[in-house]
């Protein structure tokens, strides 16, 4: 077992990665500045340079680093240098790049991400279209621990909710956010609280 002690009072420090989805970034700071996050949030890092003004109003500093087509190695290298020694653990609040487990390994530090769960699964473009086109009757949210191979980490928190034919493709993507944003704050809070054991591919959490 890999364990460690820090003080009860310390506060660990949060980076967070995201591109143009807002809902999971916004989210994470309102509960930060309302105090329901026990953790500094040092840094927001994104793709796309549309959330700056948002972030930088809840007074935490904004980093723009696009990926350009094959060249994903040069922005992997610059965000490692940004993040290098600042946080204790990284969020990934819709970072819509798959990160290499090259960049996984060199951070430091775990990542939670968080993506939409179906019953059954829908891959691909607009999952929540196909998921209308299906008739799903459940839709929801998955936050898990990011490693190499994409989405198939230790899963800290799932949630669900049930849909029918009533609710639009609108509907449902505005019902998917809602439940996306409420399971990564609760993954969140639990590993900074010190309430997940990962034991191999699960977690054990009290």
């Amino acid at each position: 077992m890999d364990w460690r002690i820090r003080w009860w009072g310390e506060r660990q420090r949060v980076a967070i990665l995201v591109s143009r989805h807002d809902h999971c970034l916004l989210d994470l700071l309102w509960r930060w500045r309302r105090g329901e996050l026990f953790a500094d949030i040092v840094a927001v890092v994104s793709n796309h340079p549309d959330l700056e003004s948002e972030t930088r109003a809840a007074g935490v500093a904004y980093h723009h680093v696009p990926v350009e087509k094959d060249a994903k190695d040069r922005a992997e290298a610059a965000m490692l240098e940004l993040l290098q020694g600042r946080a204790e653990l990284l969020v990934l609040a819709r970072y819509m790049q798959i990160l290499s487990g090259g960049f996984l390994h060199g951070v430091g530090m775990p990542a939670i991400n968080i993506h939409h769960s179906f019953l059954p699964a829908f891959a691909g473009a607009d999952p929540y279209g196909q998921a209308h086109g299906h008739g799903v009757k459940l839709i929801g949210a998955t936050a898990h621990y990011a490693t190499e191979q994409l989405d198939d980490g230790p899963i800290i928190e799932q949630d669900v909710v049930r849909v029918d034919h009533n609710q639009t493709t609108t509907e449902l993507r505005r019902m998917g956010r809602d439940v996306e944003r409420m399971v990564l704050a609760r993954a969140v809070s639990l590993h900074l609280d010190d309430r997940v054991i990962v034991d191999g591919r699960r977690t054990i959490v009290f």
